[in-house]
């Protein structure tokens, strides 16, 4: 759970923080049970006039989207590195994602929501895509403005309605993306954000007005909220991160690997769900991939996240960068060696210093755990049989990826020996609109993006068409 920020010991008032300047930014009155569950049934209402209109209509109102995203995306950016501290650039990247989002829907939601003909022994039949309803969702605060286009943009595209609960910490691009909703021409009470405590979820979710439930987040809330939408049979798709393993091969070009696994790790100040965590390295090429490593992780600059020299942010929260120092504490004092860093900067903004692991045993928080900061760390394998041993020895399965020069052997592992829900040979898993995403095991289950997330909140309906004789 999140630990809210209250002003003036106003149990009704959460205040936002820049995480680089420790400033005040805007202050959200929090609501209500009952206020929440109005949003809930006026949602309702709205599915009912919103679930006929057609994809041509839907499809306007995306591209839309499109349209706005990019005319605003300066202000769009700079709210989101005021708000969690992300480097601009990174910022400007997160909203051109989104107007890939939007576009795709624009150019597929007719394609993938057509009704399709089958045929059957008696007659013919028909599989629709209707929509369920409403859609309740929990979002996180790491990327502010994708994660909640991510699955809003298919879910209303498919004909429902929903009901955010962004994370409080970027409460105003919550805001923000209700009001672009609004000027794209969706109708009043589609889509609508939630400002209440996470503890509130549980009692919406028992509404039967709520068709399904969707949320990125730890594995503790996933659970919490796929366990109460199962004793109500609600159907879920829940996203939970991942300590991703990189298998880096004896004949892996190392310049190319170090360069692309650090830019990798070191984004968003390593708050990435699919970010590379766990660096498996050939024995052969351990000890020079950890010294080029070692030299471009000491050049990481921090600073202020609207400058371009900066290239490490700040983290978003106090509480998070507490949590990422304790964790590695934890590894340290029990045997791990840190090759640098291993500390809260001595400077102004939740910054924690990058830091290198190595030496990490199967009982340490950073063999088990997933580190959600700008923490690199390195496992020696002594061959290829180990490396994968060790990326699949974890509770986890988001993303992954592989390095090596020889192609079949990279599909070969990719595709057969490591266990996520996706894998990258030579680079790192990223999102894209026309690529399913999501894991497996305590990863979460359920995709997002292309046109399985157009699924995954609609009732793929069977229409028997029987052949009568007369």
């Amino acid at each position: 759970m999140t630990q809210l920020n209250y002003e003036n010991q106003d149990k009704d008032i959460y205040q936002t923080i820049n995480p680089f300047t420790e400033e005040k930014l805007e202050s959200f009155k929090l609501e209500t049970l009952k206020e929440a569950q109005k949003k809930i049934k006026d949602s309702h209402k709205a599915f009912r006039n919103w679930s006929k209109t057609s994809i041509e209509e839907r499809e306007k109102i995306m591209l839309n989207m499109a349209n706005l995203l990019d005319e605003n995306k300066d202000e769009l950016a700079q709210l989101m590195t005021a708000e969690m501290g992300k480097l601009l650039t990174e910022s400007k990247q997160e909203v051109d994602l989104c107007i890939g989002i939007f576009k795709f829907c624009a150019d597929n939601a007719k394609e993938f929501l057509s009704d399709e003909k089958r045929d059957f022994s008696q007659g013919s039949a028909i599989v629709s895509y209707r929509p369920m309803g409403v859609i309740l969702s929990i979002q996180p605060w790491n990327f502010p403005l994708y994660q909640v286009i991510r699955y809003s943009a298919h879910t209303i595209t498919a004909g429902n309605t929903t009901v955010c609960k962004h994370a409080q910490n970027v409460w105003s691009m919550a805001k923000k993306i209700e009001e672009l909703y609004l000027e794209a021409g969706l109708a009043k009470n589609v889509f609508q954000s939630l400002y209440v405590e996470d503890e509130i979820i549980e009692k919406l979710i028992e509404m039967d007005e709520v068709k399904g439930v969707t949320l990125t987040g730890s594995p503790k809330a996933g659970k919490a909220v796929a366990k109460k939408a199962g004793e109500y049979l609600k159907k879920t798709v829940i996203e939970l991160g991942g300590s991703d393993p990189y298998l880096v091969l004896e004949d892996a070009d190392i310049d190319m690997s170090v360069e692309t696994l650090y830019n990798g790790r070191i984004q968003n100040a390593g708050q990435v769900c699919t970010s590379p965590k766990r660096f498996i390295i050939a024995d052969a090429i351990y000890d020079e991939f950890k010294k080029k490593l070692l030299s471009k992780v000491k050049e990481a600059q921090m600073g202020d996240p609207m400058e371009s020299t900066t290239k490490l942010s700040p983290m978003a929260r106090e509480d998070l960068l507490e949590k990422i120092h304790e964790q590695v504490d934890e590894t340290i004092e029990m045997g791990a060696t840190c090759l640098t860093g291993g500390s809260k900067a001595k400077r102004k903004g939740f910054f924690y210093q990058p830091t290198v692991l190595e030496n990490i045993s199967s009982d340490m928080p950073a063999y088990k755990e997933e580190f959600f900061g700008p923490v690199f760390l390195l496992f020696r394998a002594k061959d290829e049989q180990e490396a994968i041993k060790i990326a699949n020895d974890t509770s986890y399965g988001l993303g992954s990826g592989v390095f090596t020069q020889n192609r079949d052997k990279a599909l070969d592992i990719a595709q057969n020996k490591i266990q996520a829900g996706m894998c990258s040979i030579n680079g790192i898993t990223s999102a894209r609109p026309n690529l399913p995403f999501g894991g497996i095991n305590n990863s979460g289950y359920g995709r997002e993006h292309d046109r399985f997330a157009f699924y995954e909140f609609s009732n793929i309906k069977t229409i028997f068409i029987n052949e009568v004789d007369k």
